[in-house]
C-alpha cells in the first residue's frame, strides 16, 4: 500500500480536502468540519482525486454524476456497516437514522438498534458527499447533524432535489 495523500480542492460550498491511497479515496472533508482527517500525508497528486474532481464537478452542477470513484472505508465493523447503507442511499433520495438502525439490526441478528449509534457512525463517515450521510435526516424529516454543519446538508439535499423539512 502506498503512503497517503491529500489534495485541496475548492467545492461551490467551499474548500474541502481529499485524502487517498494508491487507487482508491480514503477522505473527503469539509475543510474545518467535526471529525476532519487527522494525521493526512503530504499533499500528492493521485489520479483519484483527478476522478474525485471530475465526480465533484458533475455532481455540483446539479446532476447526477453516477458511479462514484473507489473508495475505501476504515472504522469497526458497526460504522462499516452503517456507511454500507449510506453508499445505498440513491441520489436524490433520503432516509432515516431509525431506518438504517432497522436494517443494520436485522442484518446483525438483533431486535433493535439506537438511532443515535446510527448517528455517531455516520458523523464519522470520512467520505463526505461520496458517500452521502447527508441524506440521513431525522424521522420527522428534520435536518438533524451533519459534520459539515446543517447548512451545507440543506444545501447537498437541495441540489440533489432531495427531501428537506
Amino acid at each position: 500500500m502506498s503512503a497517503g495523500y491529500t489534495f485541496h480542492w475548492t467545492s461551490p460550498l467551499g474548500p474541502v480536502t481529499l485524502a487517498g491511497e494508491g487507487d482508491a479515496l480514503t477522505g473527503l472533508w469539509f475543510d474545518g468540519q467535526k471529525y476532519f482527517g487527522e494525521k493526512l500525508g503530504p499533499e500528492g497528486d493521485l489520479p483519484v482525486f483527478r476522478q474525485a474532481v471530475q465526480w465533484l464537478e458533475v455532481y455540483f452542477s446539479g446532476r447526477d454524476p453516477g458511479p462514484v470513484p473507489p473508495v475505501r472505508l476504515r472504522g469497526t465493523a458497526f460504522q462499516m456497516a452503517v456507511w454500507e447503507q449510506l453508499r445505498a442511499i440513491p441520489y436524490g433520495e433520503t432516509t432515516t437514522y431509525g431506518a438504517i438502525a432497522r436494517t443494520v439490526a436485522a442484518q446483525r441478528g438483533l431486535d433493535s438498534m439506537s438511532a443515535q449509534a446510527v448517528g455517531s457512525a455516520v458523523g464519522r463517515n470520512p467520505v463526505s458527499i461520496i458517500v452521502p450521510c447527508h441524506r440521513v435526516i431525522g424521522a420527522n424529516g428534520s435536518l438533524t447533524g451533519y459534520a459539515g454543519g446543517l447548512d451545507k446538508k440543506a444545501a447537498l439535499l437541495a441540489l440533489e432535489g432531495g427531501t428537506m423539512n
